[in-house]
């Protein structure tokens, strides 16, 4: 998403966890491949402090916001009755807690300035539900209730919400389960991918990270300024299976 929007002309503010000089080469390379300004800033989202240092940075740095993508994630897995309660305080702060601080400092700028596009990058999770990640399914679903409530609370601006859902995309995380498989069960790449894929997406395709960035920023555009509030889903066929 990132590339994607730089490519299309933004400025972007990276953040991660990773001190900056571990991802200078990646940032470098992003802005020598695009000519868009590049910066990063490592936060911990998981407290209210490290929101507020992010997007006290990036307005510092780049100025006003007129993008925000909360794309913040942690999972654990674990029945309900096992659940830690340290994971769940994590989940609710990073999956969704952190979004509802960016987008509550953001909004002030983004409403004076009669433009902003706001996304919260949730889960086809959180649509429906699933079995030993009820902290993600939780969390994931309330993103949804975070996405209307927003958007019609500045239906009297130029600033829309909204919530893209995507399916199974082949993200390091899900690179490490596909050769888990592998190496747990014995079986080629191929194979591994169509038992992780079973029952979710028909097509026994991923989802291209390609797809989820070019629909933001088709959101971006003057065509889009009527659409808000929307939960799109981008998950090749599950929810229709």
């Amino acid at each position: 998403m990132a590339a994607r929007l730089a490519e299309s002309g933004c400025s972007v503010m990276l953040h991660g966890l990773e001190d900056a000089e571990q991802i200078e080469a990646q940032r470098d390379d992003l802005a020598r491949k695009t000519g868009a300004r590049i910066a990063y800033h490592k936060a911990d989202l998981s407290t209210r402090s490290g929101v507020e240092g992010l997007i006290s940075t990036a307005m510092s740095v780049l100025g006003p916001i007129d993008i925000l993508v909360n794309n913040a994630v942690v999972r654990h897995f674990a029945p309900v009755m096992d659940f830690p309660a340290e994971q769940w305080d994590l989940a609710l702060a990073v999956n969704l807690s952190a979004a509802f601080h960016a987008i509550r400092l953001l909004l002030p700028n983004m409403r004076n300035r009669n433009f902003g596009r706001i996304f919260n990058i949730t889960s086809v999770y959180g649509m429906r539900g699933t079995t030993d990640r009820v902290g993600y399914v939780t969390t994931k679903s309330a993103i949804l209730g975070l996405t209307r409530a927003v958007a019609l609370e500045n239906l009297d601006r130029d600033v829309t919400c909204h919530s893209l859902c995507p399916g199974s995309v082949l993200t390091p995380g899900t690179e490490e389960r596909v050769e888990r498989l592998m190496a747990e069960r014995r079986i080629d790449r191929t194979a591994a991918e169509r038992l992780f894929l079973e029952g979710k997406q028909p097509g026994g395709n991923f989802v291209s990270a390609g797809s989820i960035s070019d629909l933001l920023v088709f959101l971006c555009g003057p065509i889009a300024r009527d659409m808000t509030g929307s939960v799109l889903p981008v998950e090749a066929g599950w929810l229709a299976s």
